[in-house]
């Protein structure tokens, strides 16, 4: 015969005061417990067969992210997977507030005095509301993932790493992603081991002039002699071939960015690597983005203005060891040309990416993620297509173990009114080579070989290319060594 449950009203008051806790708490360690206690034992059951799925998925997905970290955060990073993971947050939330509720019922608080009754029920609601509002927080944080996914990373063409390694091309520009204005104010270009991570940060000048194209594009049918024209003064600088692209917008039929395509263009053929992917950063709502993760810790070698040019000077950001900026001076740090020169602008940019990288907590993206998410979908246009965002994301934690290097084409060693290509080509090649001889030398000889980056697209117009030579760029200047690499570490260390 099926045993009799006990009249709970022959329990002393005590007994059934912890044993309505007791419940309470069991369904906060283990949802369904209290039902199969005291309650439906077939709805505990049921509860603790979800609750053992979802277990088994976290395992797997752990163990997945062991083996194959870029290929698991893919996979959650999708937007339909990002939806599905929203929905089971909600519908979770329901069902264990419905599981707290339940078990405050089977705990009888009408038997229970008056002082012990409000206890259980305030333990109760506020169970509920933690475990709940936490759930559906996190909904809203899966939600804003998805949104930002969509709304960054589009359906581009996937692009294979070239020589072992990703190049992505950095602009910097003054206004938002859709309206950059007439020039990117900064232009880097990342090269990223696709192994290690390591990185390689490649910097151009704005004023670089009379830049190349690969052979058979448009932009080198138009200018086979490089960017430049009859008394074009500023407007024949590599800065200036976005504005003249997208002028031009009859050369690119089809074509919804030509300004980018073009200066990217221009990007490989200077330095002889395949551009993989773009990203271009608003310089102004980067402001939000750095105030959203909280600002950034740089050593400062010299004082920088804030403001100058067409404005006054308001202030300075001074100098010196662990200063911390927030997103108005850490801008003004990036940007700031009054009493310096674009090189030393070129450094201290280079000092904030770096930062960005090594300062970027997963903590920090978790605790603040509502903001940076805000933030980065007025900052950030990119054509990487979210299918490659693991392995991006994956190469990112991978360089953060790992000093960031770089190479500028810049004065001394390179005359910008009037380049070496040649030579800006050979340096860049060289700087990889280093970076990968390091790879190399850790893994004990076994890493893969350094290689000779070059680009898979045609090689530039050769009416823009010379032979390195004593006359070409005043690399013998005895005030400075000819080595190209900014001395970053004089004005900046992130």
């Amino acid at each position: 015969m099926p045993q009799e449950k006990p009249d709970l009203r022959s329990l002393s008051e005590p007994v059934r005061f912890k044993r309505a806790l007791t419940l309470v708490l069991m369904t906060l360690v283990l949802p369904g417990s209290a039902q199969i206690v005291a309650g439906s034992k077939r709805a505990g059951r049921y509860a603790w067969r979800i609750v053992a799925g979802l277990i088994a998925i976290v395992i797997f997905l752990i163990l997945l992210g062991l083996v194959w970290r870029s290929g698991t955060i893919n996979l959650l990073a999708r937007p339909g997977t990002l939806r599905i993971v929203q929905v089971l947050l909600i519908v979770l939330a329901i069902g264990w507030a419905a599981l707290f509720i339940d078990a405050y019922r089977l705990g009888q608080p009408l038997t229970l005095e008056r002082n012990h009754r409000l206890t259980t029920s305030i333990l109760d609601g506020v169970m509920v509301l933690v475990v709940a509002g936490a759930l559906i927080y996190a909904s809203t944080i899966v939600n804003t993932q998805r949104d930002l996914v969509a709304s960054i990373f589009g359906n581009g063409q996937k692009s294979k790493a070239e020589h072992g390694r990703y190049n992505v091309l950095l602009l910097g520009g003054d206004s938002g992603a859709d309206r950059i204005g007439t020039r990117p104010d900064s232009i880097t270009l990342a090269s990223v081991d696709a192994d290690t991570g390591r990185t390689v940060l490649i910097g151009l000048p704005r004023n670089l002039a009379k830049v190349p194209f690969p052979a058979g594009t448009a932009m080198a049918k138009q200018f086979p002699d490089g960017f430049q024209w009859k008394n074009c003064g500023a407007e024949c600088l590599i800065n200036a071939v976005y504005t003249y692209a997208s002028n031009h917008k009859d050369l690119f039929p089809g074509d919804p960015n030509p300004g980018v395509t073009a200066t990217r263009q221009a990007v490989q053929a200077v330095t002889g690597l395949k551009v993989n992917y773009f990203v271009l950063i608003d310089l102004a709502g980067f402001r939000d983005l750095l105030d959203a993760v909280g600002g950034i810790t740089l050593d400062i070698g010299k004082r920088v203005p804030i403001g100058g040019g067409s404005s006054p000077i308001k202030g300075y950001i001074e100098a010196g060891k662990d200063r911390h900026l927030d997103g108005y001076h850490a801008l003004w740090f990036a940007r700031s040309r009054a009493e310096s020169s674009d090189y030393e602008r070129m450094a201290r940019q280079k000092c904030v990416m770096s930062a960005m990288l090594n300062q970027l907590s997963p903590q920090t993206v978790l605790t603040k993620f509502q903001g940076i998410a805000k933030a980065s979908k007025q900052v950030v246009q990119t054509d990487i297509p979210a299918g490659e965002l693991g392995t991006f994301t994956d190469l990112a934690l991978d360089a953060k173990k790992l000093p960031v290097s770089s190479f500028s084409a810049v004065p001394p060693l390179i005359h910008t009114g009037d380049p070496d290509f040649e030579l800006i080509r050979t340096k860049v090649a060289e700087a990889i080579g280093k970076s990968e001889a390091l790879d190399k030398a850790g893994s004990g000889g076994d890493g893969k070989k350094p290689s000779t980056p070059s680009s898979s697209t045609s090689k530039p117009t050769t009416g823009t290319t010379k032979k390195p030579s004593k006359t070409s760029s005043p690399s013998n200047s005895p005030t400075k060594p000819a080595t190209g690499v900014d001395d970053v570490a004089s004005i900046c260390k992130a």
